[in-house]
């Protein structure tokens, strides 16, 4: 393997090279929330429409579905706040034909940099549910979503999710960190996907619903508490260097959670609920393992190249500490 070829030692150094490229996009641990785009046949050919979206937005970009031309609206739109979203509900009249085989689109997904979930439940009680993305901003309503389109779709979103959750990455970051060799980090890392995955699971399924605040904010000190425990003396061995893995599973049911509630926002595909589960762990698991493995090739990159300055590891352990310090605050602070 690469890390036991050029040492944990460079992956260290490795570690705090990155954490000083990405830090300024590390501000803000999450990327907004997709988009929801809900039609709902109710026979007689109307159809009822909620758009959702974040009510923050990237400047200069603007998101709006384009609804089919053989559907004009039956109802003026109305407008309703909830949060940081805005929900915005009319009718419109598809006529003898339905959905089906109609066109939907949606505009502006690019400069958003955010996807839009589709769903859309026919009279029949069919139910389909598709992601639109700036590759693919378009889609023709099916008689059925095929599995193959669900485990691709939520594959693609737990991707995108744990690479885009910095602090997420920055336990994993920390992790890296705490363990002295490659077989103790592959077992706390199994350790972490165990227990986040036992969570997303029981919450995705209806057997636990906390609320996101308050998992928000414990996710953020499970981060500082780990840049703390890095800042220790290490000739003090305590009882999380011993047993990392323990500690893992542990804040990883924790992390698990935080999961849930990303997938909550997008819900899950009727008839098709453990297929879209199980993509969507398979996604975070790769995001995850993609993480891991550029410091491992990164590291093979460094040690073919000389650094002009040192990069001690006491000082990723100070960003990673102040970064997590400045979510707990926020995050608690949003609560009340």
């Amino acid at each position: 393997m690469i890390a036991a070829r050029f040492g944990m030692a460079r992956l260290r150094t490795l570690a705090v090279t990155l954490l000083a490229c990405v830090l300024p996009s590390l501000a803000t641990a999450h990327p907004l929330a997709p988009a929801l785009l809900q039609l709902e046949e109710r026979g007689g050919g109307l159809v009822d429409v909620l758009w959702k979206r974040s009510s923050l937005s990237v400047p200069g970009s603007n998101i709006e579905p384009v609804l089919p031309p053989a559907c004009p609206a039956t109802t003026p739109a109305t407008f309703e706040e909830q949060g940081v979203a805005v929900l915005v509900r009319w009718t419109i009249d598809c006529g003898t034909k339905g959905l089906v085989g109609q066109p939907l689109r949606v505009d502006g997904l690019g400069p958003a940099k955010i996807d839009t979930l589709v769903r859309i439940a026919l009279e029949d009680g069919r139910s389909i549910q598709r992601v639109l993305r700036r590759g693919e901003p378009e889609m023709i309503v099916p008689e059925k979503a095929g599995r193959f389109e669900v485990f691709a779709d939520y594959l693609t979103i737990g991707f995108e999710h744990i690479l885009s959750g910095a602090d997420h990455l920055l336990f994993v970051f920390g992790l890296f960190l705490l363990c002295s060799a490659i077989g103790p980090l592959v077992k706390t890392i199994t350790s972490f996907t165990v227990g986040h995955s036992v969570t997303l699971s029981l919450a995705a399924l209806g057997y636990t619903n906390l609320p996101s605040g308050p998992i928000e904010v414990l996710i953020a000190a499970s981060v500082l508490a780990l840049a703390v425990e890095l800042a220790r003396d290490t000739e003090n061995e305590t009882l999380m260097r011993r047993y990392p893995w323990p500690m893992a599973l542990l804040f990883g049911l924790l992390h698990g959670m935080g999961f849930a509630g990303a997938l909550r926002e997008v819900g899950l595909p009727q008839g098709e609920i453990p297929m879209a589960l199980f993509s969507f762990n398979v996604g975070i698991e790769l995001g995850q393992l993609v993480f891991v493995l550029a410091l491992g090739i990164g590291a093979a990159i460094l040690h073919r190249i000389s650094l002009p300055i040192p990069l001690p590891q006491r000082a990723a352990v100070y960003i990673m500490g102040s970064l997590a310090a400045f979510w707990t605050i926020e995050r608690t602070v949003s609560i009340f």
